[in-house]
């Protein structure tokens, strides 16, 4: 399938020569069929595989421009096929996705040549977004909550979904009690 005028808009300097090729490598089938078929909507031409032996594979016929792999699969990491497809093709993108994210795992994509790290379920417009982006970040926000703000967020959403039991939202916070309703009696932090 040809690109599109939308998927060139997209940050056509950043794409590898125009080329819209994508492998999906995942063990997931009814993943992977949801996801081909929404990028091939967004003008890419998807080859999918189901482990790390058939992505290799499917290396060794072409190097595609960019690849979204799942971190984990049946017969390996995930890491093998991303490391694989940088050193046939240096200019390609590919972005490691997985349901078991930690930061040494994301540290290592990266290091090894993805772009990006995903948790799952990450959807089309996310992938999309993660392969097509250019090298610079965005800006980080100009008045960020603090962690104190995002704690007692946290704290006020969970004791919301207990029902306002005080008791039930200390338990699943693995807080004391007498310590959470001290909490809960303060305003919000700035």
């Amino acid at each position: 399938m040809q690109p599109t005028a939308d998927s060139a808009a997209a940050g056509p300097e950043s794409l590898p020569s125009g080329d819209m090729t994508l492998l999906i490598v995942d063990d997931d089938r009814a993943f992977v069929q949801r996801l081909g078929r929404a990028m091939e909507a967004r003008g890419y031409a998807v080859t999918v595989a189901e482990s790390v032996r058939e992505g290799l594979e499917c290396l060794e016929r072409s190097a595609p421009a960019f690849a979204v792999v799942d971190m984990r699969l049946g017969d390996g990491s995930g890491l093998d096929v991303i490391s694989a497809l940088k050193s046939r093709r240096p200019d390609a993108r590919g972005v490691v996705l997985t349901g078991y994210g930690n930061i040494a795992t994301a540290v290592t994509a990266v290091k090894m040549g993805a772009v990006d790290y995903l948790a799952k379920p990450a959807d089309a417009d996310e992938i999309h977004s993660a392969l097509t982006a250019g090298e610079s970040k965005p800006e980080p926000p100009e008045n960020p909550m603090s962690a104190d703000r995002v704690r007692w967020e946290h704290i006020q959403r969970v004791y919301e979904l207990c029902g306002r039991n005080v008791s039930e939202t200390a338990r699943r916070l693995n807080m004391h009690r007498r310590t959470l309703q001290r909490i809960l009696a303060k305003r919000a932090p700035r």
